[in-house]
């Protein structure tokens, strides 16, 4: 079965199409105004409506308190809702009991401890995102962890592989690793916030052959 790839971070219609051309399974739109890669309610709408039937959309939030949360996703219905922050296990459950979205944490694995306290995430969530720890901003930092940490991993919660992925090195994570979804946000950038339609092309192209 092939990886599904995860392009995050998109903000215009052109790297949307990119993504969904080149075989992304998924999309990502931040709604976190610190990001430069942050996209406001009304453009997200747009972006997500663009993707309908054609990629499942994510959207990623920080820390968001219960109103923020609840008006993003009662503007842009996406497929899954992300969290990236230091949301509790409880708060996140309780939005996957009572709302229709697939919920996702990211988690940042700084060693093997965390695989061990990430079983607190059992029951609520849907998938958990093995990413960098954060460092300014959570996600998007174009740093890779130690991805020998998974190896030999039972994963008791489907889950993906984030942080520091590129076209030149996705498919070495994905046989390291054994990753299902790879998501990648700066590693398909010319610049901050400014995705490359080749570099999403040549991304994609590189995972599916791994």
């Amino acid at each position: 079965m092939s990886v599904a790839i995860k392009i995050c971070g998109l903000s215009t219609p052109e790297t949307v199409d990119a993504a969904i051309e080149a075989g992304a399974t998924h999309i990502g739109l931040v709604h976190f105004e610190p990001s430069p890669r942050h996209v406001p309610l009304d453009l997200a709408r747009e972006l997500r409506e663009q993707a309908r039937g054609k990629a499942k959309v994510v959207l990623l939030m920080v820390n968001a308190d219960p109103e923020l949360t609840g008006r993003a996703l009662n503007a842009i219905k996406p497929d899954i809702i992300q969290f990236h922050g230091s949301e509790t296990p409880e708060w996140i459950g309780g939005i996957r009991r009572s709302l229709p979205y697939e919920v996702w944490k990211a988690v940042g694995l700084k060693d093997a401890g965390t695989l061990t306290r990430s079983r607190k995430y059992i029951g609520k969530v849907d998938r958990l995102l093995f990413d960098a720890p954060a460092k300014k901003l959570p996600g998007g930092n174009g740093i890779a962890f130690d991805w020998s940490l998974l190896a030999g991993h039972e994963h008791e919660i489907d889950w993906a592989l984030a942080g520091g992925l590129t076209p030149d090195n996705v498919a070495q994570a994905i046989r390291e690793t054994g990753a299902p979804l790879v998501d990648t946000s700066s590693g398909v950038e010319s610049a901050p916030g400014v995705k490359d339609t080749a570099r999403i092309a040549a991304f994609c192209r590189a995972a599916l052959a791994a």
